[in-house]
């Protein structure tokens, strides 16, 4: 499997549709009750009503969640591609993004989070090319609009506003209009929702938006170990990835070397994110996919024993599928 989508043959395409139907068997076979799927926060709903919260079936559901994950997977191909992140172009970044959007029986429902991934692979993209660029101050205006638009849908988004400065830290010398101009945008969305609210005198109900900013972080959380054991494999993965990357690093290009960080603090960004939802749910791991995909896909693209990697992979595959059937 991995030899072969380590190629750009359009077979793959046909090859990539049947695994991603393949990795939702279980859900198919064994469909959940009726789900119900909020597509904006709820401060979001006073400015725009998107009436689809019980409209899909869950079969339909589903359908929707897979074939929104397979053109993911294919945008995110793309620019991984594009921006020369793996040792030759090829199409493992699309067949480890379906892997990991496969993990849980949560990731396969439509969901803010799986919703906010179009906005995320946007927005990696764009840091991805603020160092190709001689002045960054309107990519990082537009990528401080689109964790607005994101935090309208999901409100975790936010924290990603975060990388706003990490990425500039990373890529560029400090220039102060640069590093406003990401929070303008930002801004720009809310104060719209601002005035909006203040129209309809729900000032003080604006004001309470933020309040999740302000949560303890949670000093013990109830996690079931049985429902993780299917990270062993991935954990298993990520680490030989790092071991891989850092006998690689300084032979790299300095871009490759800086995606690479850029990556790692968005992975981590998002996964402490879930302090702001204190209802959080298992979906809300999704947006951890696209930065962690780049990951699994460098160890599979530099792997050299194909007996291993083949085997590794098989192990996965097959652990995702036990743990979504039980």
């Amino acid at each position: 499997m991995i030899n072969q989508f380590r190629s750009l043959s359009p077979f793959n395409l046909l090859l990539l549709a049947a695994y991603t139907i393949f990795m939702r068997l279980a859900i198919f076979i064994h469909l959940p009750d009726p789900l119900s799927f909020e597509f904006l926060e709820p401060y979001a709903k006073l400015l725009i009503q998107i009436p689809i919260a019980d409209s899909f079936s869950p079969a339909i559901n589903i359908v929707l969640a897979m074939v929104v994950t397979f053109v993911q997977a294919l945008l995110f191909n793309r620019i991984i591609n594009n921006h020369g992140l793996l040792a030759k172009p090829s199409y493992l970044p699309a067949l480890l993004y379906v892997t990991g959007s496969s993990l849980f029986l949560q990731f396969l429902i439509l969901s803010p989070p799986l919703i906010c991934n179009f906005l995320l692979i946007w927005i990696m993209d764009k840091f991805l090319k603020i160092g190709k660029t001689t002045n960054a101050m309107m990519t990082m205006f537009d990528i401080g609009m689109i964790i607005a638009l994101g935090t309208l849908i999901y409100f975790p988004f936010i924290v990603l506003l975060l990388m706003l400065w990490l990425s500039l830290l990373l890529y560029r010398s400090f220039n102060w209009r640069e590093w406003i101009a990401g929070i303008i945008g930002f801004l720009t969305i809310f104060f719209f929702i601002a005035v909006f609210y203040y129209w309809n005198d729900k000032i003080s109900q604006f004001y309470q938006i933020w309040k999740p900013l302000i949560n303890k972080f949670p000093s013990a959380l109830q996690i079931n170990y049985n429902d993780y054991l299917v990270l062993i494999p991935i954990g298993v993965i990520i680490i030989l990835a790092a071991l891989q990357l850092r006998e690689n690093f300084f032979r790299s290009f300095i871009s490759t070397r800086k995606a690479f960080q850029m990556l790692f603090f968005m992975f981590v960004i998002v996964i402490i994110s879930f302090y702001t939802k204190p209802d959080f749910r298992v979906y809300h791991f999704l947006l951890c996919v696209p930065p962690g995909a780049v990951l699994l896909a460098y160890y599979f693209s530099n792997a050299k024993k194909r007996w291993f990697y083949e085997s590794l992979f098989a192990i996965l595959v097959c652990s995702i599928q036990y743990f979504l059937f039980v």
